[in-house]
């Protein structure tokens, strides 16, 4: 039985005024590393090849210079308005938020470096050994308390009795407190090997200061009181005081974003406005230059999302007259196409963007599946069959994918490939009780002993990891 099993079980015994504790021991041991498939539920991953592709380019130099490998750690994004990104396992999740709110690509460049740091750290590793330490503080010291109060109880020492109650509640906020200040120190060491890589890499530390003024600009704002020492990360004015001699003192400080990353930087920012926020976000985002070509892809993306796909397909065009190469432009055109029920026309757009596309990534391919496989043709679907497969190949996680795969085998009459690719598809959602019944469907129609079938199976016999 495990430490925090035969507490829980030792808490049960003990009078109510202790189960509070409880909580804070499951908060303790829960409260790190949680699984990633676990916050998408709370907060939506966003899949988009443009925005990927830029958090790609901004990570890999600094990735670099910490000495990891670019192919392990993953940049993803979720859905949330709010400034902050975070680690988890070899991941570095990014809410769309901060794009949105970064007015310069330096801004994000420096929290990369700073999750950059905690990877390089190893800070969750060490943070899980600090948190099995604390937890055992933390039992001892309510035992020990314990011990002490049955003792003046024993003895009638109303005294004594009373110092072990004591020191048994004060054991938890002990370790919390612990804990808090090795998380502060962690958050610090980070902010440090930010300002290496950044230095490393020729790039400015500016754009951190410019996050943490920020943060203690929106804390001011607020009127909110903080206690410093009841909180996991150094305050805001704290890491301004630490950091900006070391920035300043930098050759790099002044260094400016090329024009185009700031260009690529604010056409991501005009699409999660548009998607995310509407109209008038895309028009406040850039209201001192509505006509800029960041505020006319908005502008664009908001016309094709409220259905005039004549109007959007013509600031598209007029879009990619200066910027004929950019393959997120023609994706965009592609989907106005199809949503015009102009397959044909769409297949092009896509095929322009995947010969355009400097990561190859499968995104880009799906969507050009997608297109063929709207033209219904038996060669179009013979393409849509391969551009799809391909997509997920490279990229196996995109759902949606398997979801067209199944329609183009199913229309090219390979029923039992329309199964597992469907079964797939809830496999990679986690949603595996379906994934077994189409797996088992898919069986009964495929050759047994082919890839297909022992693939099929592979389904059907996984189980998932306790959660």
């Amino acid at each position: 039985m495990s430490r925090l099993a035969a507490f829980t079980r030792f808490l049960r015994t003990r009078p109510r005024r202790l189960t509070g504790l409880l909580a804070f021991l499951a908060a303790l041991h829960l409260g790190v590393g949680m699984p990633s498939r676990a916050l998408a539920q709370a907060n939506p991953v966003v899949r988009d090849a443009e925005i990927e592709a830029l958090m790609r380019d901004y990570a890999q130099p600094i990735l670099k210079a910490a000495g990891l490998s670019a192919r392990n750690i993953k940049v993803v994004l979720i859905q949330n308005d709010s400034f902050n990104a975070f680690v988890d396992g070899r991941r570095i999740f990014f809410n769309t938020g901060a794009i949105l709110q970064a007015e310069t690509p330096n801004e994000i460049i420096g929290v990369l470096a700073h999750e950059t740091g905690h990877l390089a750290g190893h800070h969750q590793e060490r943070l899980q050994e600090r948190m099995s330490g604390y937890q055992t503080m933390m039992i001892v010291g309510m035992l020990l308390g314990m011990g002490v109060g049955v003792a003046g109880a024993t003895s009638g020492s109303q005294g004594l009795s009373s110092a072990g109650a004591g020191l048994a509640m004060a054991a938890p906020e002990l370790a919390r407190r612990g804990m808090l200040g090795y998380q502060r120190s962690e958050e610090a060491t980070a902010d440090r090997s930010a300002i290496t890589y950044l230095n490393a890499t020729g790039q400015s530390a500016k754009g951190m200061l410019t996050t943490f003024r920020r943060f203690d600009n929106a804390l001011v704002l607020s009127g909110t009181r903080i206690d410093p020492y009841q909180i996991s990360h150094p305050m805001p004015r704290e890491r301004i005081a630490a950091l900006e001699t070391l920035a300043r003192a930098s050759p790099h400080f002044d260094r400016k974003d090329p024009p185009a990353l700031q260009l690529r930087h604010d056409m991501a920012r005009a699409k999660i406005a548009a998607y995310t926020q509407g109209q008038g976000a895309v028009q406040r985002l850039f209201r001192k230059n509505l006509r800029s070509p960041a505020a006319r892809y908005g502008d664009a993306i908001m016309t094709y999302l409220t259905g005039n796909p004549r109007d959007a397909l013509a600031k598209v065009d007029a879009l990619l007259k200066t910027q004929p190469r950019n393959p997120y432009l023609h994706e965009l055109r592609g989907d106005i196409l199809i949503k015009a029920i102009r397959p044909s026309e769409a297949a092009k757009a896509y095929a322009t963007a995947v010969s355009l596309d400097p990561g190859k990534t499968g995104l880009l391919r799906i969507g050009y599946g997608q297109a063929l496989l709207a033209q219904g043709t038996p060669d179009s679907l013979r393409k849509a069959i391969a551009e799809l497969r391909s997509g997920l190949e490279r990229d196996p996680e995109i759902v949606t994918g398997y979801r067209y795969l199944a329609q183009a085998y199913g229309a090219s009459g390979e029923v039992g490939l329309a199964e597992l690719a469907t079964a797939e598809g809830h496999y990679r959602a986690d949603q595996h009780r379906e994934a077994k019944i189409f797996a088992a469907r898919a069986q009964q129609k495929l050759k047994k002993g082919s890839p297909p079938w022992v693939r099929a199976q592979d389904i059907i016999n996984f189980k998932p990891p306790p959660k």
